[in-house]
């Protein structure tokens, strides 16, 4: 028996990118973090190309904390080269409303705690 040929008009299915972002301390965490988005969000610098509503798979490292926190995301910012105000180069992937994307919100403002009422600039806002 033998296997039908790809067909080829089918589209192919995009896989997420896999994006690893090592977090090392409070001031970048500050930095990085969405907090302005429903679920939470974090700006992950890139210089790869992407659009709005892309897929993205991002393994995120907290400082000392031993867990990685893999969440699956969606791209809803961009900074483009050569932004304003010398903004980093990059993209802000807003956490899923899932048990993944809730632990992971929980466990940054946590580290933050009062750092989140605070005015300093960050990379997106």
């Amino acid at each position: 028996m033998s296997a039908s040929p790809p067909d080829p008009n089918a589209t192919p299915i995009a896989r997420p990118t896999v994006l690893s972002l090592a977090i090392k301390e409070k001031a970048a965490l500050y930095a990085a973090y969405m907090p302005f988005l429903k679920n939470g969000g974090m700006f992950v610098p890139t210089q790869k190309p992407y659009k709005i509503g892309d897929e993205i798979y991002l393994i995120l490292a907290l400082m000392d904390d031993p867990n990685k926190y893999p969440i699956a995301g969606k791209v809803v910012w961009i900074t483009p080269a050569g932004a304003n105000n010398n903004k980093a180069q990059g993209i802000g992937v807003h956490f899923p409303d899932d048990e993944t994307g809730q632990r992971t919100r929980l466990r940054i403002e946590e580290i933050l705690g009062a750092a989140l009422r605070s005015s300093r600039a960050t990379h997106t806002l």
